[in-house]
């Protein structure tokens, strides 16, 4: 039985060889890993110059235009402007709260998806959108809170959906002075479009 068992009598095995110009403790790791330290920095720094698109260069016309079209910043305008209606829609035709918890919820939850995609290259803009995006996210919780009839809630929201699309003209207003084009709003894509966000 005891042939099985390892020889722990004798004497440990020696350490790796050390390669050339290293001292035993580089070559066990303990070290300091600057050079380790500096080379993940470099290449870290290169990845995101690399991540560097027209938003974050050129003209500020040619960043936000860029910013729009990836982030489709006219559509998910249009897109709250529809939320919102749907909204008052389902209220004047007296829905059952099932019906406006979800036209709400949809509201709340555009209204965050739009948060994410901020901030625009433009300070201004991305206040104001901001603004606005806050405001759609907040009338769509009261809304959907108020859904089984608290009217107080409700009036809330209604009141915060009224200050909604001022605060989405003024964006708009801003996305055509810097760039020169008003942005489509419209939630379809055209049937032959060539995708252009100021439908040109």
């Amino acid at each position: 039985m005891s042939a099985l068992l390892p020889d722990v009598t004798g004497t440990p095995p020696a350490p790796a060889p050390v390669p050339a110009g290293r001292s035993s403790k580089q070559a066990n790791g303990r070290a300091p890993t600057l050079l380790l330290a500096v080379s993940i920095a470099v290449v870290g720094a290169l990845a995101l110059a690399g991540c560097a698109g027209q938003e974050q260069s050129g003209p500020p016309a040619a960043r936000v235009s860029a910013w729009v079209s990836g982030a489709g910043g006219g559509a998910v305008i249009g897109t709250l402007k529809v939320d919102s209606r749907n909204i008052d829609l389902v209220l004047s035709r007296h829905d059952p709260a099932a019906a406006v918890k979800t036209v709400c919820a949809l509201l709340t939850n555009d209204a965050q998806t739009a948060i994410g995609n901020l901030p625009t290259p433009d300070t201004r803009l991305t206040n104001d959108l901001n603004t606005a995006y806050e405001d759609a996210a907040a009338a769509g919780d009261d809304c959907y809170k108020g859904s089984s009839g608290n009217t107080s809630l409700l009036r809330r929201s209604s009141a915060e959906r009224a200050r909604l699309m001022p605060l989405l003209a003024t964006a708009i207003d801003r996305i055509a002075a810097i760039t020169g084009h008003v942005p489509t709003t419209s939630t379809t894509a055209p049937a032959t479009g060539t995708g252009d966000p100021f439908g040109n």
